[in-house]
């Protein structure tokens, strides 16, 4: 009976490590076959859950509320989240793993791509350059807007309009927006603001209500707030930006922390969508252009 009992003890041990090493064996294969981030990503029965969290450029507000509410739609198990806090703090923030996508309204520097910054870019944008609406001067050239922005020019009388002292509008340092715009303009460090505004929709504002103000915006946010003046006669238009008519324009950078075919699932998917037909016409509906 002794020994009876002693070779069921041994069984019910090995089957128990048995049921052990399967349920390890399971537990790798999911880990392995999905990658996490921030432990929040998993396929259950081809279905994609999780969360997705974004964070960057007040630029790309409209964008980005557009594209995660698709992509929730498309997938009604991920939570997605956007916060807008200018370009350099999104880059930041995916840097430090902090979030999944920093998006930036500008290239990438060197430090960041340094740091593991990936550069994705997924659409291209016009900076509109807009007065209050009571101005009368309709077109600037390029060397009228850098003299403007470096405090050269400072009466609108000096290019053809009335007698009133020129209010420099600008984004605040480290926009990406900002970036974008003294950069292409060669004005970096040069720039003389009167006011440095923290949001795009500031901007807007603050140029509608201030007369003889001039400052720059994202061609997709464009209302009948504010007028948009012409530089060189040519208006900020999605075919002027294609054509390259328009020298004002910047990419709008989705920024992740290695190359998008190492990042999770949600990740991926996300990326995927925005690719597809589908994500380009959101793009293109927003008053972008959709990257290649």
């Amino acid at each position: 009976m002794k020994k009876i009992i002693s070779r069921l003890s041994v069984l019910t041990v090995i089957l128990m490590l048995v049921g052990v090493l399967a349920a390890c064996s399971k537990n790798n294969e999911v880990t392995n076959n999905n990658k996490t981030s921030h432990g929040a990503n998993k396929i259950e029965d081809g279905k994609l859950s999780g969360t997705l969290t974004i964070s960057g450029s007040t630029s790309m507000e409209k964008l980005a509320n557009i594209a995660i509410e698709a992509f929730m739609l498309k997938y009604p198990d991920v939570m997605a989240s956007a916060e807008f806090v200018g370009s350099s703090t999104g880059v930041e923030q995916v840097i430090a793993r902090a979030v999944d996508i920093g998006n930036a309204s500008r290239n990438l520097k060197d430090s960041e791509k340094e740091a593991g910054a990936v550069e994705n870019i997924i659409a291209i944008d016009g900076i509109a350059v807009i007065v209050d609406k009571s101005n009368t001067v309709v077109d600037l050239t390029k060397e009228q807007l850098i003299s403007i922005y470096t405090g050269e020019i400072n009466n609108w009388s000096e290019l053809g309009g009335s007698d009133q002292p020129i209010v420099v509008v600008g984004r605040e340092s480290g926009s990406g927006t900002r970036g974008a715009f003294e950069e292409i303009l060669g004005i970096e460090d040069q720039a003389a603001y009167a006011n440095e505004i923290n949001s795009t929709g500031g901007v807007m504002a603050k140029v509608a209500s201030t007369p003889g103000a001039i400052g720059y915006v994202s061609l997709d946010i464009l209302d009948d707030t504010v007028a948009t003046v012409k530089l060189e006669g040519v208006s900020p238009t999605i075919d002027s930006i294609k054509t390259g008519d328009y020298f004002l324009s910047r990419p709008f950078v989705m920024a992740t922390l290695g190359e998008i075919s190492e990042k999770n699932d949600i990740v991926q998917a996300f990326f995927n969508f925005l690719k597809s037909a589908e994500g380009k016409e959101l793009i293109e509906k927003v008053g972008l252009i959709a990257a290649d």
